[in-house]
């Protein structure tokens, strides 16, 4: 496997997460007060959106290095 090949494998699936879940969700804890040995956490739920344009092209073009990486493989 060439490094197109890689290359366009991972792109597919970054595309495929980008397309179903539209955004990395995830919880980020902090301490907000502390007052002698009692503390209070926050819990902050924070979210990376992801373009399904994005998702879509990183799709194509995964499917596009794929192609290419098989067919330059076989001509050597």
């Amino acid at each position: 496997m060439n490094v197109a090949t890689l290359v366009g494998f991972l792109l597919i699936i970054f595309g495929a997460i980008a397309l179903v879940f539209e955004g990395i969700s995830y919880t980020k804890r902090r301490e907000s007060i502390q007052v002698g040995p009692i503390g209070a956490t926050v819990e902050q739920r924070e979210t990376i959106p992801l373009s399904p344009i994005l998702g879509g092209v990183a799709l194509i073009a995964g499917i596009g290095l794929v192609v290419a990486g098989r067919k330059g493989r076989r001509q050597t």
